[in-house]
């Protein structure tokens, strides 16, 4: 099946973006080149196409008592206009997905999730409806979506509205900004560990909101960014990527996000008991920061060994643009996760010493 088209790929090719086939969709890696768009989002501003995300709607009568279910976090805590991030489980407590819930009103909540799992979350939404009184639609293709992310995205985006954006705090929303004659549904939130906002609308509206960000922000020095730093801002920031640091084999328990579990929520939600029993009996492996001491850039799925035994694997590693070091993330047994114990990286069949750090590699975010 070929690739999707984002409405913005045009734009893209245009610009000179390095056009691959992610989840499914057409999307540019990179630009100018991921170093020099990791620091413009760190050090001042840079904007990204996520139109590919997924947007799934749940409306009617109990809606909120179902959402409520499917999520781990704690849903009827959540007011209007407010948005909190989540896992959905299944009932083993494996991962069918991380997203954030937007809640528009009590009857009525916004799922943007994952995109290459759009489809697999919608049916299993669906799935999990029983007798719960509620619409749910997945309303993906009619939805197109830009980050502006970094310390200037404030300014930058204030130049096209009338709305003060310090309106929206971290974490909320507001459904009618009117960005440059588009109107928009504009939230604090991103994937980066940097301030910004991102802009939902039309697959027409999108195109101009693109094009007017841009412009509004040459002062600034913004920069379209590609998913080459995507990747690196978010794993600096510590925030987790679906199929490396939580998936249907690897629980939020042992990737380190129990503050968005809530096991003691009065209502019952799909995984409850298994993470419940997991916690209680403790975890039999853990995520865990790591810097390399040795040469050698960990990968992805690298084995990682302690005298000589297996003990687990990397989930993500790099080289990280701000902190110009090889760094990863380990799964591994909890006991190897106290800071500054030594572990051997298997690269190429060699081991390369590393030792274990906190996951959280920025301080300042």
């Amino acid at each position: 099946m070929e690739a999707k088209k984002t409405p913005l790929y045009d734009e893209h090719v245009g610009l000179g973006g390095k056009v691959v086939d992610y989840a499914g969709w057409y999307l540019p890696v990179q630009y100018e080149g991921l170093i020099a768009e990791h620091e413009a989002v760190r050090n001042a501003v840079g904007l990204f196409d996520v139109s590919h995300m997924g947007e799934i709607t749940v409306k009617g009568k109990d809606a909120l008592a179902f959402v409520d279910y499917l999520m781990t976090n704690d849903i009827s805590k959540v007011v209007d206009n407010q948005i909190v991030y989540t896992f959905m489980c299944a009932p083993d407590g494996g991962v069918v997905d991380d997203l954030l819930v937007y809640r528009l009103a009590h009857d009525d909540y916004y799922l943007v999730v994952n995109a290459s799992n759009t489809a697999k979350d919608y049916k299993w939404i669906l799935e999990q409806k029983g007798n719960f009184d509620v619409e749910i639609t997945n309303i993906s293709d009619t939805v197109g979506e830009v980050a502006i992310q970094g310390p200037l995205a404030q300014k930058v985006l204030q130049k096209l509205t009338k709305t003060d954006l310090n309106t929206i705090t971290f974490f909320t929303l507001n459904r009618k900004v009117d960005i440059n004659g588009v109107e928009c549904m504009v939230s604090r939130t991103g994937y980066t560990g940097e301030d910004g906002f991102e802009v939902y609308t039309t697959n027409e509206g999108i195109v101009k909101v693109w094009k007017d960000i841009l412009e509004a922000g040459k002062e600034e020095g913004i920069k379209p960014c590609g998913l080459g730093c995507r990747d690196t801002l978010r794993f600096e920031a510590s925030l987790p990527l679906y199929g490396h640091e939580i998936s249907a084999e690897i629980n939020p328990l042992e990737g380190g996000f129990k503050y968005f579990v809530k096991l003691d929520k009065a209502s019952d939600f799909i995984g409850k008991e298994a993470l419940n029993k997991q916690w209680k009996e403790g975890l039999k492996r853990k995520l865990a920061g790591f810097e390399m001491i040795d040469r050698g850039i960990p990968r992805e799925g690298y084995e990682i060994q302690k005298d000589g035994k297996v003990i687990g694997h990397v989930t993500t590693g790099y080289m990280s643009p701000t902190l110009k070091k090889n760094i990863g993330n380990a799964l591994i047994s909890p006991e190897y996760t106290e800071l500054g114990t030594e572990i051997d990286i298997m690269i190429r069949n060699k081991p390369a010493k590393a030792k274990i750090i906190s996951k959280k590699f920025l301080n300042n975010k």
